[in-house]
């Protein structure tokens, strides 16, 4: 048999998606020749007449060519490439769900939950392997510089149709193009040189970044409660971005004098009425 460079590719990438290499050659013989007998098809793909009846039967069991019966003897003729591709591209994405899900459960029975310390070139690349591996929804907290490095990470997981809410942790006076999803301007950082990254996927893990000049520390964990006050955080502080931007200038009116003591109360460096003026300038 004469192959080809095209040949050669094609048969590459059929062992890629599972065939062995005597399959991909008599799968692609029969695409180029039509109905075959069992000596044609092993002039045509190369392979020992001793084995191509066992590689043809094999290639009718995995579903890619049917067996037909002839006065002359069996033939095989190949299944329609489209056909075929589309069936392989629908059992992987089946085959990769439930490895997914399944991986999913056996990670949760897992004890202790994963915790690691990271550092450095490790933060960003673990907080960009999160973002990829997210497959329903996706919370994150960060800034521009980040926001930057992460952005085409965040759009294929917008691609894939995965709910993103972003917090923007700066007061962006114009859109740093970085963030993606359902975004939010929150309250900034204390003020200095440092900057947080949260990241939780799927409700499942996290990762807590902090940027200092000179060090870059991080913990990633799927320990159920770190996770859910992570979540708790971007939530809360987007709520009270929401609400410092509709009722700023009503909340006198709105609040009873104890509710009023209450909140400010947990803002001891500025009252809370401050606070959501803050706040709603930084979503403005």
């Amino acid at each position: 048999m004469t192959t080809n460079k095209h040949d050669a590719a094609t048969s590459r990438a059929l062992q890629q998606l599972g065939f062995t290499e005597y399959e991909a050659r008599a799968y692609g013989a029969l695409v180029a020749g039509g109905e075959l007998n069992g000596y044609a098809l092993a002039k045509a793909s190369g392979i020992p007449r001793a084995n191509i009846y066992a590689v043809a039967d094999k290639l009718v069991q995995r579903g890619a060519a049917q067996r037909v019966e002839r006065p002359a003897g069996v033939a095989y003729l190949a299944i329609e490439p489209n056909l075929l591709l589309q069936e392989i591209e629908a059992g992987r994405r089946q085959a990769m769900e439930e490895a997914r899900q399944g991986l999913a459960r056996l990670a949760q029975e897992r004890h202790p939950p994963v915790v690691l310390n990271l550092r450095n070139g490790e933060v960003l690349e673990r907080a960009a392997q999160l973002i990829d591996a997210s497959t329903t929804n996706l919370c994150i907290a960060l800034q521009p510089s980040e926001a930057a490095q992460l952005a085409s990470h965040l759009r294929a997981a917008r691609e894939r149709e995965v709910a993103i809410t972003t917090l923007c942790l700066d007061r962006c006076e114009t859109e740093c193009g970085g963030c993606v999803g359902n975004i939010f301007r929150g309250h900034p950082v204390p003020p200095g040189d440092s900057r947080w990254l949260l990241v939780v996927s799927d409700d499942r893990a996290a990762l807590l970044g902090y940027f200092a000049p000179g060090s870059v520390t991080a913990v990633f964990t799927e320990q159920p409660l770190v996770v859910e006050l992570a979540t708790a955080y971007i939530q809360q502080s987007t709520t009270l971005a929401i609400l410092g931007s509709e009722l700023t200038g009503r909340f006198e009116n709105l609040l009873s004098p104890e509710a009023r003591r209450a909140l400010d109360g947990l803002y001891p460096a500025e009252d809370f009425l401050a606070h959501m003026r803050e706040l709603s300038h930084a979503t403005s």
